[in-house]
């Protein structure tokens, strides 16, 4: 069992910069590829960024690559999301995800492979 917990959101002007996080409790996050996926208001969940346990791969939706970065940290059981040059458009509720990491590959966009989520939290880019 993972339970997962966001922090960082706000308002924040086009252009600037948020930092989220995610605390997992539990001694297996080192097993669990972790995601971010966003909702805005009428619109399906939608992947943002993905990494697998190690740290040293990780993947992006075209619309956020060049401006978001996920990152981990295994001791701290924590992951992030640096979000830079923010978009009216990135205006959505945020959510961390946790996956059972095994050998291969997977498609990182597809919601229904996550085992675990976390409850959001709200980002808010004002134009």
């Amino acid at each position: 069992q993972v339970q997962l917990v966001e922090s960082g959101g706000g308002l924040v002007q086009a252009g600037g910069s948020l930092r989220l996080s995610c605390a997992a409790s539990g001694r297996t996050f080192t097993r669990y590829a972790m995601g971010w996926f966003r909702q805005a208001p009428g619109k399906e969940r939608e992947f943002v960024a993905a990494i697998r346990t190690s740290g040293s791969s990780t993947y992006y939706a075209d619309s956020v690559k060049g401006r978001f970065t996920i990152s981990r940290d295994n001791a701290k059981n924590t992951v992030n999301l640096q979000m830079n040059s923010l978009r009216p458009e990135d205006t959505a509720v945020y959510y961390c995800a946790a996956r059972f990491d095994r050998p291969g590959g997977y498609n990182w966009a597809n919601k229904d492979g996550y085992d675990y989520w976390g409850q959001g939290t709200q980002v808010t880019v004002s134009s």
